[in-house]
């Protein structure tokens, strides 16, 4: 057995110590390990993807679209290693695939999702806007919370329509928001 065969022996191991010290290990092999996580990917076995993804997700060359597929992964933890994966890559490319991660049935993937958005930052802010005035109330908070953290004046009008919801949750990051862009007035609607 070769270096790398041993590596994902122990990665695959069900030893999360001997699996974590496999990850570092594995990324010092650099792009010649980048194959055989790739194939480790398309395992059967949950837990196989998970660790995959989790090494894939740090190694420098790994490639976000990589990551991408596993955000519709039937396994959940293999969902929110992707997201997580993501907020590493912060790339532009994953924007849309992480909005639709927003309304994953397992909070813990929209969490996550909304967080790799955040990292992503200024360039996710019109896909976020859009989710906050037309998606469901869960991926509307998603979104506003994202806004609220990214601290973009083109979310100024989403942030206030929101703040006047009937919502706690959406009212609640509105204001967060409108006070991190300065603007932590009290606005009342004309009687």
């Amino acid at each position: 057995m070769n270096k790398l065969e041993s590596l994902l022996a122990d990665l695959v191991s069900g030893d999360e110590s001997r699996a974590e010290r496999s990850v570092s290990a594995l990324l010092e092999l650099g792009e010649e390990a980048l194959p055989a996580l790739l194939d480790l990917t398309k395992s059967s076995n949950a837990d196989s993807r998970w660790w995959a993804l989790r090494a894939l997700a740090i190694a420098p060359r790994a490639q976000t679209e990589w990551l991408i597929p596993f955000l519709e992964d039937p396994a959940p933890e293999v969902r929110q290693c992707a997201a997580l994966g993501l907020s590493e890559k912060a790339d532009e490319a994953a924007i849309q695939p992480l909005v639709r991660a927003l309304s994953d049935n397992d909070a813990m993937v929209g969490d996550l999702a909304a967080k790799a958005l955040i990292r992503i930052g200024k360039p996710a802010v019109s896909t976020l806007i859009e989710a906050a005035q037309n998606e469901s109330q869960p991926v509307r908070i998603y979104a506003v919370r994202a806004l609220a953290e990214i601290r973009d004046y083109r979310a100024i009008p989403a942030l206030m329509r929101a703040s006047e919801e009937n919502s706690a949750l959406l009212s609640h990051w509105a204001q967060i928001g409108l006070e991190r862009l300065g603007l932590d007035m009290i606005y009342l609607k004309p009687v």
